[in-house]
């Protein structure tokens, strides 16, 4: 329950915990509060204390870490304010910013057996998993084991999905910037051994293709799990052990692992829901098919997230000094956007597993993230300013703090200057609207093996779309206002933009053709 504070340069000092109650006088209720206002920070003065020290070392110490900044505690206030609001027990952050690292623990692993969190907590990392797998994979091409404009058959020559056009000709690139083009959004589990991947994959041969492969972004889960799987062939090994061995083990990242199992002993986040406005402890969130490792199944703390962002931020060495990546690697992997869109921010395209994002003044954004019940997460970087932030939560709730910290402009203009592009709502006429009402259908298949369908309809309202959503699942009354052509701000039951952004994309007579709302396509469907 203390604060861990590395101010390099300085002698090392360890400041007494604060004096807590024995067990038998200190109340669950006390814990929480106690637990939730003390935190684990650790920072790091200057570049050079960034490349020599390492942040395990740090020893305990108070505040927030005596940083000298107020954005720290600008930053603190912002989290604990949002911890609150949300329902969130636990959360913990990682920052790089002006040769400066911090790293800080808040609340609670679990409401039900409260432990502080603090660096090492392990949290579900989710969807950042995917730039492990590209990381991984652009090992191999540097190895020259795998070329990414290559065709997936290559490969795996068994490689199948509905089409048989987009089976034989997509390639390992299209799979990493998502745009393969067939219904990405399968969830199936084919159970804990070790063929749960190859499994998997050939069960894709029933997915359906929406798009050519390399014409349109469309997020594709699925598609990470055959990049996974090409990596396990390769290898001649798991995908775990390859990413262990690969990439895991020589950045040191010690508490980053893919199964449960590893984890014993471990400080864990535990997955809540939130039930009439508190976290409610949820143990079935936790469980993740082994068949989706490669798109979602790292579990990670924020140090060592931090340190996957100065691997990425470096030279491609690891911290003993043997090389990883070269720097044009790294450099490829966030360059080479595929097709643009929106994804929740907007979007010049994917390169290799990394979210490029645009901003007003220039600079681009390096982003990723990850949901999975209970367990929501935010990662980016500002390249050209030096700067990451990494965010884990252990509640459903985390999604508003991490759409505060991640999608909107608070932090990134605070640490690194820069802005979302400009996005004013505009009232068009029901001319204008007309080409976009109707209703849209989007597909995924469940953990079972089913279809699922999502149908909204979407109707001109007082300049804007307004929905009706027929099924309960990603959506509730979404809405759409337009700033500028085929781009529009979400809008909440109210009426009102929530900061998110969704596009629509035309088909090849310039109709149309799709919504693409939080990066998944709903094929339009006129009355």
């Amino acid at each position: 329950m203390n604060d861990d504070l590395l101010s390099a340069g300085s002698d090392t000092a360890r400041s007494a915990p604060p004096e807590l109650p024995g067990p038998t006088r200190w109340s669950r209720r006390g814990f929480l509060n106690a637990a939730a206002a003390v935190g684990c920070a650790t920072v790091s003065l200057g570049p050079a204390a960034t490349a020599a020290a390492s942040p395990r070392s740090a020893v305990h110490g108070g505040g927030t870490g005596g940083t000298g900044s107020s954005l720290f505690a600008e930053l603190d206030a912002k989290i604990e304010e949002g911890m609150k609001a949300y329902a969130i027990p636990g959360a913990a952050v990682g920052v790089l910013w002006n040769g400066q690292e911090y790293v800080k623990g808040y609340g609670i692993t679990n409401v039900d057996h409260p432990v502080p969190v603090d660096g090492d907590t392990v949290f579900r990392v989710g969807s950042t998993t995917k730039t492990f797998t590209g990381t991984t994979l652009m090992r191999l091409v540097e190895r020259g084991e795998v070329e990414l404009d290559a065709p997936v058959r290559r490969y795996l020559p068994d490689f199948s999905v509905a089409d048989p056009y987009a089976s034989a000709q997509v390639t390992v690139r299209q799979l990493l910037n998502h745009s393969a083009g067939w219904l990405g959004d399968d969830y199936q589990d084919f159970g804990p051994g070790d063929d749960a991947l190859a499994r998997f994959v050939a069960s894709m041969a029933r997915l359906p293709q929406l798009t050519d492969p390399g014409e349109v972004f469309a997020y594709n889960n699925a598609a990470l799990c055959v990049a996974g799987r090409i990596i396990e062939v390769v290898m001649g090994t798991t995908y775990e052990a390859a990413v262990r061995k690969l990439v895991i083990d020589p950045l040191g990242l010690d508490h980053s692992r893919f199964s449960s199992d590893e984890i014993v002993g471990f400080n864990v986040a535990a997955s809540h829901d939130v039930v009439d406005g508190k976290a409610v402890l949820e143990p079935s969130f936790w469980t993740q098919p082994r068949s989706l490792a490669p798109t979602g199944g790292l579990i990670s703390s924020v140090r060592d997230q931090l340190s996957w962002a100065r691997f990425h931020l470096g030279d491609g060495t690891a911290p003993d000094g043997t090389r990883l990546l070269s720097r044009s690697s790294l450099e490829q992997m966030r360059s080479k956007p595929g097709p643009g869109g929106t994804l929740v921010v907007e979007l010049d395209g994917m390169g290799v597993t990394w979210m490029l994002r645009p901003t007003a003044q220039g600079p681009r954004i390096v982003q990723h993230g990850g949901t999975w019940p209970g367990q929501i997460s935010g990662f980016l970087m500002v390249p050209r300013r030096g700067f990451a932030l990494t965010l884990l939560t252990n509640s459903e709730g985390g999604t508003r703090l991490r759409d505060e910290l991640f999608t909107d402009d608070w932090a990134l203009s605070r640490f690194a200057g820069v802005t979302n592009l400009p996005a004013t709502p505009k009232v068009l006429t029901s001319e204008e609207l007309a080409p976009y009402e109707g209703r849209y259908i989007a597909q995924r298949i469940n953990d079972k093996g089913a279809v699922e369908d999502t149908v909204i309809e979407l109707h001109r309202h007082n300049g804007q779309l307004k929905g009706t959503q027929t099924t309960q699942k990603q959506i509730t009354d979404p809405g759409v206002a337009f700033y500028r052509k085929d781009f529009g701000l979400d809008l909440d039951d109210e009426g009102r933009p929530v900061g998110t952004r969704s596009d629509f994309v035309r088909g090849p007579d310039g109709k149309v053709a799709w919504w693409r709302n939080h990066g998944r396509l709903h094929r339009h469907q006129t009355h």
